[in-house]
């Protein structure tokens, strides 16, 4: 890539990211509301029982875990414990069935455990509720609009 279309897309990274963490979160966030409360058109016979391992605890994670990533607070702790609630599940649940994530329906899980693995790694990037708090970590976490270089009159 020509350098100056590097530079341009790396001013634009800090936003990339937080609109990845947006999104990522929230539908995983769906996927907990769905299991906990019957919402989004789940009925209501297909939510998890309370306190019952490992179903409930993993939507709790992922309505919680979720919501966090989400908004951008505390989301390298949460989207490590949500990364790894995903593992777990892929593991446990759909290994078993079969070998590949297409056969034992776990493309779910797989994607999920990798996108909060990248978030653990890459920090929460623009628009975080860390970076308002001050407890931000990083120049993603406390990005500021990108700006065009200054053109020098000739």
């Amino acid at each position: 890539m020509p350098d100056s279309l590097t530079a341009s897309l790396n001013r634009y990274q800090p936003y990339a990211i937080g609109g990845f963490r947006i999104v990522v979160g929230f539908l995983f966030a769906c996927h907990g509301a769905a299991s906990l409360f019957g919402l989004l058109g789940v009925p209501d016979n297909a939510t998890v029982d309370a306190w019952t391992w490992p179903g409930w605890y993993a939507a709790v994670i992922q309505l919680v875990g979720g919501t966090l990533v989400m908004l951008g607070l505390g989301t390298r702790a949460a989207a490590f414990v949500s990364s790894g609630s995903m593992a777990y599940a892929y593991f446990k649940v759909h290994q078993p069935e079969a070998l590949f994530p297409l056969e034992n329906n776990g493309e779910a899980s797989a994607m999920f455990c990798w996108a909060f693995l990248l978030l653990v790694f890459t920090g929460p990037g623009a628009l975080a509720l860390d970076g308002l708090f001050g407890r931000g970590s990083g120049a993603t976490a406390r990005a500021t609009l990108p700006r065009e270089p200054a053109r020098s009159a000739r």
